[in-house]
């Protein structure tokens, strides 16, 4: 995390899913709606799908979340000299915590939150999905705008973001127990 850590801090986050459509979109509108300005978030994936799911759209838009320039892109755009410099990195899916990420300007903390893929349901139950991924991320969210950033040091912040990637809807490699 950088230097400049206090009550006046801007946080950067950014949200990592392999395809960059669903999980990642969702999360970076809920930080940056209940983040409220000391928090700013993005999303990227590894392997970009090029588009926004079409679900993730409708629940965001019905919950009234802000989808302005959402879209989906590679993580390559933010490991630019010029890209923003995170604080944060939170995976959303599995995969893509497996993978060899960019190496990124500050060394941000990382964290796994991975949630199954609701754009992998089909039919009928894909928006009760995709409401739930919303829940899952929203409730971690909260949890981590709860944390004392400013007063916590880096090995108790990297714990709080161990345990909250294992809340509830933890996927398999988030560390979930059954």
């Amino acid at each position: 995390m950088s230097d400049t850590i206090g009550p006046d801090k801007t946080y950067n986050v950014l949200f990592l899913c392999t395809g960059n459509s669903a999980r990642s979109i969702l999360g970076e509108a809920v930080m940056n709606k209940l983040g409220e300005g000391r928090f700013r978030a993005w999303s990227a994936g590894s392997q970009p799908k090029g588009e926004v799911h079409p679900m993730a759209i409708s629940v965001l838009e019905n919950m009234g979340f802000d989808i302005t320039g959402m879209r989906s892109k590679g993580w390559g755009e933010f490991a630019a000299p010029d890209a923003p410099q995170f604080d944060f990195i939170f995976t959303v899916c599995d995969n893509a915590a497996g993978e060899t990420c960019p190496v990124w300007i500050g060394h941000p903390m990382t964290a796994h939150w991975g949630i199954e893929d609701p754009a992998s349901v089909e039919g009928a139950g894909q928006r009760d999905a995709f409401m739930q991924a919303l829940r899952y991320l929203q409730n971690r969210i909260s949890l981590f705008l709860a944390l004392p950033l400013a007063s916590l040091d880096e090995m108790a912040t990297r714990r709080k973001l161990e345990e909250i990637g294992q809340s509830e809807g933890a996927s398999a490699k988030a560390g979930a127990s059954e």
